[in-house]
């Protein structure tokens, strides 16, 4: 027995982010109301925290509310990592920093100017 409507694509990862209005790559998308990336909106505290749930048990240290641009952001997410010799990522306006490295990187983003605070336990 068939259902109605159930022939099409569900779920593809090859053509990576996909536009809402057009469903093309974003790359190939050209239609006016396709969300444009920004620099995210944030109140001026850079808040820095330490999580581990859906990670196995091991601590990231997660530093988020820095209103830069996706470049600056890459840039001081790799200054970090490196000053903590550890890995990490920056994913959706967030810096990954592998282990538990809060207090170090509270002093580093002070000492850059920044207005941080401890977010957490």
């Amino acid at each position: 027995m068939k259902s109605k409507g159930a022939g099409g694509l569900v779920y593809s990862t090859d053509a990576g982010r996909m536009c809402p209005v057009c469903r093309k790559a974003m790359a190939q998308c050209n239609c006016k109301r396709a969300p444009q990336p920004v620099a995210p909106s944030a109140d001026g505290i850079v808040r820095v925290s330490r999580e581990t749930k859906g990670r196995g048990g091991k601590a990231v240290t997660l530093v988020k509310g820095l209103a830069l641009d996706e470049v600056k952001l890459n840039e001081l997410g790799k200054k970090l990592k490196a000053a903590c010799g550890s890995g990490g990522t920056v994913k959706d306006g967030i810096i990954e920093v592998q282990g538990d490295h809060c207090d170090k990187l509270v002093e580093l983003l002070q000492a850059q100017g920044h207005k941080v605070k401890r977010a957490g336990g």
